[in-house]
């Protein structure tokens, strides 16, 4: 599946300024999953984009939420309580729901290996699903990436404070899907 947005840049002849209404993005790749494990796979054309990711442990996947790309998932502004113990009404772009209007998601994921000759990246995990586009990858750099002090609202200071502290934690405990509600953009 080949994901293909499309922007144009229009002048405002009132300001002089420019503004982007659509533009154009290309699927790179798609996740997948065998008994081997967890990948990425790299369509041919940008295979040679892989050339020194070797070294780096860490990966930005920028990803297509393609099972939540409709009309009424884009119009989608604000859910009732998607967590326990947050707020009863959030907007979305203070969720990471895939409901949203660009389903574009972002997940860091640990590099295992990476076969530059067939174009795959073998990850530890990523929190989409098979056949999910893959938009974008970027290298993860702590000096560019990594927030010492970051502040969260109070409802979720409980949360791990790392990648690696998320495996053991209960999110079951967290999320509350079956009383999620999303509310749609106004008609």
């Amino acid at each position: 599946m080949r994901v293909y947005i499309y922007f144009v840049i229009k002048s405002n002849s009132k300001t002089g300024g420019t503004f982007m209404t659509s533009f154009n993005i290309r699927s790179i790749g798609k996740i997948y999953t065998d008994e081997k494990g967890r990948f990425i796979k790299i369509d041919p054309p940008f295979i040679p984009a892989l050339e020194a990711l070797d070294g780096f442990t860490h990966i930005n996947v920028i990803w297509w939420f393609s099972e939540c790309d409709s009309d009424s998932d884009r119009d989608t502004l604000v859910t009732e309580r998607p967590y326990k113990k947050g707020p009863r009404r959030m907007g979305i772009f203070s969720t990471s729901s895939p409901h949203r209007p660009n389903p574009i998601a972002l997940s860091t994921a640990e590099i295992l290996h990476v076969n530059h000759q067939n174009g795959e990246i073998q990850i530890a995990y990523i929190d989409a699903n098979d056949n999910t586009p893959v938009l974008d990858l970027k290298p993860y750099t702590p000096s560019l990436d990594r927030i010492e002090t970051p502040a969260v609202p109070e409802w979720c200071r409980h949360w791990p404070r790392s990648s690696e502290e998320s495996a053991d934690f209960d999110w079951d405990q967290e999320f509350n899907f079956q009383g999620h509600s999303p509310s749609r953009v106004p008609d």
